[in-house]
């Protein structure tokens, strides 16, 4: 089963198998795949499965979509080719090594490369969502580096409204004050 994987920096790793015959990519959490990046439009692109071919196909993205730096509006993806949404640099992974292109006529055939290990799915990283438990316990915990000889904040005083409570009550003594003489002028009347 081919996989997208993401290559940018603080995404490397993220991956979308793609089992559905359809997938959309975009910004927005509607998607199938969601890639929250500024450079990738809401509903960026789309990736259709018809028998071995990968085709991408772009909806309007404001950025763009571009295979090997080339900008197409509906292409082929194959294993080894970059396919680009906005900024964000992605390849295909069938889980098969990646073959070189054949030689161009009457060039000679290049050296075959050292072999490697097969990487496994081992180093496919999960980037979760949200926090979790053992970070919001260890969230009190200062970090170093920030000056430890102060003990806190403090609570700051509103002395302008210590002022305005204190205002108030003279001006409501004041007042009762001048009703209760109106009303002691009038009972003498």
């Amino acid at each position: 089963m081919s996989k997208l994987v993401i290559l940018n920096q603080g995404m490397t790793g993220r991956t979308f198998e793609l089992i559905d015959e359809r997938t959309t990519v975009g910004r927005v959490e509607d998607n199938a795949f969601q890639i929250a990046d500024g450079s990738v439009s809401s509903h960026h692109a789309e990736i259709l499965l018809h028998g071995g071919d990968i085709i991408v196909k772009d909806l309007n993205s404001t950025n763009g979509t571009f295979i090997n730096n080339e900008k197409i509006s509906e292409s082929v993806l194959r294993p080894g080719q970059t396919l680009r949404l906005g900024q964000v640099e992605l390849k295909i992974d069938d889980g098969k090594p990646v073959s070189a292109p054949p030689p161009a006529a009457g060039a000679p055939a290049p050296a075959p490369a050292p072999t490697s290990p097969k990487k496994s799915a081992e180093g496919t990283m999960i980037i979760p969502r949200g926090v979790s438990m053992e970070q919001l316990e260890q969230g009190g915990a200062r970090a170093t580096g920030f000056d430890t000889k102060t003990t806190g904040f403090t609570k700051k005083t509103n002395k302008v409204g210590t002022y305005f409570l204190i205002g108030g009550i003279i001006v409501g003594v004041i007042i009762v004050g001048l009703i209760l003489y109106a009303l002691s002028q009038a009972k003498s009347h």
